[in-house]
């Protein structure tokens, strides 16, 4: 095994510790704005997804860094890679996201700027998400025209 792969792990297992203490924080943080229960797993679910899956894919990515990869995520990656991506899934995990990033933003890990350009992104982009997942599920297209259109 190389040094390299070991070093990654070894950082992808610091950051999971890390995203677990931050899942929890985010879990209190909900329930402190009165969200169901079954809104709070359904949340800390998009987000465990996005943080332990999504940014440690092909790198080691903390939560703070993840704030800049939304289009990535909700625009190719959870469409290719998620069995359960749908229009629905992208809309709950952008929701996710945002409330994500608000609770870091309170926690001082992100900026002002990071948290408004997560949002922006978000709206601007969201339509262009669901057609492609429509596309994706187009069972007439074949998959480079996906994302070539």
């Amino acid at each position: 095994m190389s040094d390299n792969y070991e070093q990654y792990e070894k950082e992808c297992q610091r950051i999971r510790s890390v995203n677990e203490k931050l899942l929890e924080g985010f879990a209190s943080w909900l329930t402190d704005k009165g969200l169901a229960e079954s809104t709070i797993r359904r949340h800390c679910l998009n987000m465990d997804f996005y943080l332990n899956h999504f940014l440690l894919y092909e790198d080691a990515e903390d939560a703070a860094s993840g704030v800049a990869r939304v289009d990535a995520f909700l625009g190719y990656w959870f469409i290719k890679k998620a069995m359960w991506a749908n229009q629905s899934a992208i809309k709950s995990n952008a929701a996710s996201l945002k409330k994500f990033y608000t609770f870091m933003f309170e926690k001082g890990e992100v900026d002002k700027n990071d948290l408004d350009y997560l949002k922006q992104n978000i709206k601007e982009d969201m339509p262009e998400w669901l057609d492609t997942m429509a596309r994706y599920d187009d069972p007439n297209l074949d998959i480079e025209e996906v994302w070539s259109l």
